[in-house]
């Protein structure tokens, strides 16, 4: 065989498993989803945030097991109905959001039936630049399709001074909560 013919097979080969890797990811649905989260001032208010700019996807490997990817623009948090705490979430004290412009979650591989049981989902989540283990509980499901027909719940608490947050400690509680209401568009691989 030839190695113009060599190479031909293999270029259609890669080709051949990128379009199907690309084809075995559901994007996570904006319309249908959201990302929050929760902080306790030292006076026992609670803020409410949220994350409306994101993209993420859950991928079906080629072994059956899924993979959620996230990235959410730290540029554009808010903390709802207060501006005065937006600004400084975005600033240089916490998100610092223009020199780290996102968060990045991306989990370990994980059985597609743990989007229907609940259960600890584990995996690498990036703030300011700093990666550290965290570990996210999902809520069993109340459908049979899960982020399909229903959403996936999942919630998890951090520890902001883990990831250089550690200005604001006289106002806020070290610890930030995130709870994701999450769809998906078409249909997840099994």
């Amino acid at each position: 065989m030839s190695r113009r013919l060599v190479g031909g097979v293999l270029a259609f080969c890669l080709s051949a498993v990128l379009l199907s890797a690309a084809a075995l990811a559901a994007t996570i649905d904006p319309a249908s989803s959201t990302i929050g989260f929760t902080l306790k001032t030292r006076w026992g208010q609670t803020l409410h945030g949220r994350f409306p700019r994101y993209e993420g996807e859950i991928a079906t490997l080629a072994d059956g097991r899924h993979q959620v990817r996230l990235h959410l623009s730290a540029r554009d948090i808010e903390i709802l109905d207060n501006p005065n705490y937006t600004r400084l979430t975005r600033g240089p004290g916490f998100f610092d959001a223009e020199r780290y412009r996102s968060v990045i979650f991306v989990s370990d591989p994980y059985a597609a039936a743990l989007m229907r049981s609940g259960g600890p989902l584990a995996g690498e989540l990036t703030i300011r630049g700093r990666q550290q283990r965290e570990v996210f509980t999902l809520s069993p499901a109340t459908c049979e399709r899960p982020a399909v027909d229903c959403d996936v719940v999942a919630t998890g608490s951090i520890r902001r001074d883990d990831y250089g947050v550690d200005r604001w400690g006289f106002a806020l509680s070290n610890r930030v909560r995130f709870s994701l209401r999450v769809r998906v568009q078409g249909a997840l691989g099994t």
